[in-house]
């Protein structure tokens, strides 16, 4: 589940990251610069990389990127609109979806896969009841 997560983040942030540098604001609603579309684009190319790496390195990104927006959120609301940190230009429209994306990348990071949350009984000899030869 997280590398399909983490796949399709970051198809999404790549596609942000170019688009915010022909439209300012991204879809009329997310304020960008050229460090908030660096940002979108390394994320993307790297969530990327992570998701073809298999489950857990998509598990991986999952949980630093979602602590990281966690980061990124509680600041921005904090801080307010304009540049966070001296950095990149967000407004509430980026803090709201970064509340989304903290609690969408820690569920793909912490969440049990469906493989290893319901393990095959063990057996001996073949059968459930152990009863293989002596």
């Amino acid at each position: 589940m997280a590398k399909t997560i983490v796949m399709v983040l970051g198809v999404v942030f790549v596609i942000v990251g170019v688009l915010g540098f022909f439209q300012d604001p991204v879809l009329g609603i997310f304020e960008v610069d050229m460090v908030h579309n660096i940002v979108h684009l390394l994320s993307g190319v790297v969530a990327l990389l992570m998701a073809s790496m298999g489950e857990a390195s998509a598990k991986t990104y999952a949980k630093v990127f979602g602590l990281v927006y966690l980061l990124v959120t509680v600041l921005g609301f904090i801080m307010g609109e304009g540049k966070l940190l001296g950095l990149m230009e967000v407004n509430d429209s980026d803090n709201y979806l970064h509340v989304f994306l903290t609690l969408v990348l820690l569920y793909a990071g912490f969440s049990k896969s469906s493989a290893s949350s319901s393990p095959a009984a063990p057996t001996m000899g073949g059968s459930p009841m152990g009863g293989g030869q002596m």
